[in-house]
C-alpha cells in the first residue's frame, strides 16, 4: 500500500515521533502510484505501473541536522530511522543557516486530486496510444509519445505541532509526429490534474496536421522576426524568469533582479505594463499544494502587475536576515492573457513567423536572461495574414525580458507544464543562425 489518507498518514509519523529524542524532529510521508504508456514507430513499446512510498526524518541538536529514510512503517522500522537520523546529526558539523521547524499552521484544502484521474486504467492508457497511432498511420506519419498519470500524497508532521496532508491527481501527454519522408515534423503535449480535459485524439490530431504542414521547409536567413509563439514555445523561457524572483540572489547581485549599485528591483518596472502574473494555489485549471516543503502555507500572490515586480520569494532563512516576512516560492505561475486565439494571432500579422516549441534551452547570461535554444517539430513563415510555407528551424539568443518588452499582442491562455501561459506576438525575436534538424 502507497497510498494512505491523511488519518492513516498522521498515525504513521505520529508513532515514528514518539523514538525522537532530539531537540525537534520532522518527518515527511509520501507515496505515489503512476502508470505510464510508451510508444514509437507507431507501435507500443513499454507499459507499467509503479508504487513506492518513503518516508525521510529530519533530526537536529541544535544547529546539527542528519536525515534517513526508509520505506517500511513498522515499529521497528520506525524506531531505526529516527535513530539513525539522530545519529547522522550528532555527526554533522553545525549549519549556518538552519531554521527551526515551524509550528501548527492553517492551510486551506487544495483541489489537486481529481477521483476519475486517479481511477485510470492500463484499458485507458492503450485508447490514449490508439488515438495517436492509428491516425498516424493513415496518413502515411509514424507516432511516437508518452503518457503517463499519478495519484499520490504528501505529508509532513514535526515535533513542534505542524501537520499537513495533501492529495494530488496528474496526467502528462507528449506526442511526436514524423511524415514518413523524413522532411516533416510535428509535436503537441497536454497536462492536466482532471484527466476529463484531456483528448487524446484532438491534441494527436494538431502534431499530425503539423508534421503535414511542415514537409519540405524552406530555409531562411536568421535575423529577428516578428514572432507568434505558442505557449509551449515561451514556456521555456517564462518559466526561467518566473522562478527567478529570488530575492537572495538578487540581494547578492547574482541576478536579473539585482540593482546596481545594490539592492533589488522591487518596485520598479521592467517589462511591459501589459504583463502581469501571479501563482494561485486554488486555482481550478492548475492547481497545487496550499502548503511548501517546509511547511509554509502557499496563498495567492502577485509577482509583476503592469510590468512592476511586486513580489520577490524570501525563504525563512534570508526573510530573518533581512527582517521581513518569508515568501514562498510560486508553485505555478498565471500570466494574465487576452482574447485572441492562434488564428487571429496569425491573421493579423503582415511578416513573420509561428513557432511551436523551443527546446535544448541554454543559460547564457543570468544577469540579463540571455538564453539560448533551438525551434523544433513545426516552424512556419507567415505572409499577409496567412501562414505561406514552412522554414527551417533557427537557434535564437533572446531573454525573456527583452522579449516581454518587445510585446506586441497577448493571446488567450493555455495550460502548459502545470502554468497558464498566453499565445504571444512579439516583434525584433533575434534568431541567430540556422538548424538542419527536422
Amino acid at each position: 500500500m502507497s497510498i494512505y489518507n491523511k488519518d492513516e498518514a498522521k498515525e504513521i509519523m505520529s508513532r515514528a515521533l514518539k523514538f525522537s529524542s532530539a531537540d525537534s524532529c520532522e518527518i515527511n510521508l509520501s507515496g505515489n502510484i503512476s502508470g505510464n504508456i510508451r510508444y514509437a514507430r507507431n507501435t507500443v513499446s513499454t507499459a507499467g505501473v509503479n508504487s513506492n512510498q518513503n518516508m525521510a526524518v529530519q533530526a537536529s541538536f541544535g544547529k546539527k541536522v542528519g536525515t534517513a529514510t526508509i520505506d517500511e512503517f513498522d515499529d521497528a522500522s520506525l524506531e531505526k530511522v529516527v535513530k539513525r537520523a539522530e545519529e547522522l546529526a550528532r555527526l554533522s558539523p553545525e549549519s549556518p543557516e538552519f531554521m527551526p521547524p515551524l509550528g501548527p499552521q492553517k492551510y486551506e484544502e487544495s483541489k489537486t486530486f481529481i477521483q476519475k484521474t486517479a481511477d485510470i486504467s492500463p484499458d485507458f492508457r492503450a485508447e490514449v496510444a490508439a488515438a495517436s497511432i492509428n491516425p498516424a498511420s493513415k496518413n502515411d506519419i509514424t507516432a511516437a509519445g508518452f503518457f503517463d498519470d499519478s495519484n499520490g500524497f504528501n505529508s509532513m508532521m514535526n515535533s513542534n505541532g505542524l501537520f499537513a496532508y495533501n492529495r494530488d491527481t496528474a496526467m502528462n501527454f507528449t506526442v511526436t509526429m514524423r511524415t514518413n519522408d523524413g522532411t516533416g515534423s510535428g509535436w503537441s503535449t497536454r497536462d492536466y490534474n482532471d484527466v476529463s480535459m484531456f483528448d487524446a485524439a484532438e491534441a494527436s490530431q494538431i502534431a499530425i496536421e503539423k508534421a503535414l504542414q511542415s514537409k519540405e521547409a524552406k530555409a531562411i536567413e536568421p535575423g529577428k522576426y516578428t514572432v507568434i509563439l505558442e505557449p509551449a514555445a515561451s514556456i521555456g523561457l517564462l518559466q526561467n524568469m518566473f522562478f527567478a524572483f529570488n530575492a537572495r540572489s538578487a540581494d547578492e547581485g547574482r541576478s536579473f533582479m539585482s540593482k546596481e549599485g545594490g539592492g533589488n528591483k522591487l518596485g520598479e518596472k521592467i517589462v511591459d505594463e501589459r504583463i502581469s502574473f501571479y501563482s494561485d494555489p486554488m486555482n481550478s485549471i492548475v492547481p497545487s499544494s496550499t502548503w511548501t516543503g517546509d511547511g509554509m502555507p502557499r496563498k495567492k500572490i502577485v509577482w509583476m502587475e503592469n510590468g512592476v515586480v511586486k513580489n520577490l520569494a524570501y525563504n525563512r532563512y534570508w526573510a530573518e536576515q533581512k527582517g521581513v516576512e518569508p515568501v514562498p516560492f510560486p508553485s505555478n505561475a498565471i500570466m494574465e492573457g487576452g482574447d485572441a486565439s492562434l488564428e487571429d494571432l496569425i491573421k493579423d500579422t503582415k511578416k513573420g513567423i509561428l513557432v511551436t516549441r523551443f527546446w535544448y534551452i541554454r543559460g547564457v547570461d543570468p544577469q540579463t536572461l540571455l538564453y539560448t535554444g533551438l525551434t523544433r517539430d513545426g516552424t512556419f513563415y507567415i505572409e499577409n495574414g496567412k501562414i505561406k510555407h514552412p522554414i527551417k528551424n533557427f537557434r535564437f539568443n533572446e531573454s525573456p525580458i527583452i522579449m516581454l518588452n518587445n510585446l506586441e499582442t497577448l493571446g488567450k491562455q493555455v495550460r502548459i507544464d502545470g502554468n497558464l501561459i498566453p499565445y504571444m506576438k512579439i516583434r525584433d525575436f533575434t534568431f541567430s543562425s540556422l538548424s538542419d534538424a527536422v
